[in-house]
């Protein structure tokens, strides 16, 4: 379902005379269906640029990363943003949405664009919300005004809401109480058995060490070490 190969990234810092930055060298690696990888690695060592890349917010200097058949080094806007509402979802640390716009309508709006029937689209939303326990008075009111905690359970249920057959996965546990760290081990450990490809940053040791069924260290891939 993902396959990365001879993945290289650098950055140019335009206001520093040009001085570029590697930080990705010859990456490669491949996740099945049902398999959940786990990028790890030190604090800088390329993990968030890895997803970045795979989610087609930036562009790999060299190699090919392919995604539900969809090379994301060579594809046009247009097709990664049908990969993104078909294909390939992604839970960041931090809720991005228009204001205003009610909390149920923000978890649902993956699965209206997909073409699932409004109800059924409430639905879904109704029950991950309550599965995450987001208090029902506050669906109705925008989600920019929550608190952190419940902000990321909102960005976790949205990112759930669709059957994705690919899945990014940005510290999903971080900063939750045992209860809802315990939903979302659960939702994840759902999806897997679904036939989800999931690749994940996990600080949480534990879930890491639950959810993964391998792991890369992507400081094998930076240019001071690569073969």
């Amino acid at each position: 379902m993902i396959e990365v190969q001879g993945l290289g990234k650098s950055f140019t810092l335009h206001n520093q005379g040009g001085a570029v930055i590697p930080v990705l060298e010859g990456a490669r690696f491949t996740v099945a269906q049902g398999e959940c990888v786990a990028l790890t690695g030190a604090s800088g060592a390329g993990k968030s640029t890895v997803m970045r890349i795979l989610y087609g917010n930036y562009l790999a200097q060299a190699g090919q990363v392919m995604i539900g058949g969809v090379d994301l080094t060579a594809a046009e806007p247009r097709e990664i943003l049908a990969l993104r509402r078909d294909t390939l979802g992604y839970v960041s640390q931090f809720l991005r949405v228009v204001p205003r716009v009610p909390t149920l309508e923000v978890v649902a709006e993956p699965c209206l664009a997909i073409g699932m029937e409004e109800s059924a689209a409430l639905d879904r939303a109704r029950g991950l919300l309550a599965r995450l326990n987001i208090p029902e008075r506050l669906w109705a009111l925008s989600p920019t005004t929550f608190s952190g905690g419940e902000q990321q359970r909102v960005n976790i249920a949205r990112g759930f809401a669709h059957a994705y057959p690919a899945l990014l996965l940005d510290e999903p546990t971080a900063s939750l109480d045992p209860q809802n760290r315990e939903v979302v081990l659960s939702l994840v450990e759902e999806a897997k058995a679904q036939g989800t490809a999931i690749v994940g940053i996990f600080h949480d040791a534990p879930a890491r060490a639950r959810l993964a069924d391998r792991e890369i260290d992507v400081s094998a891939f930076t240019p001071a070490r690569a073969a």
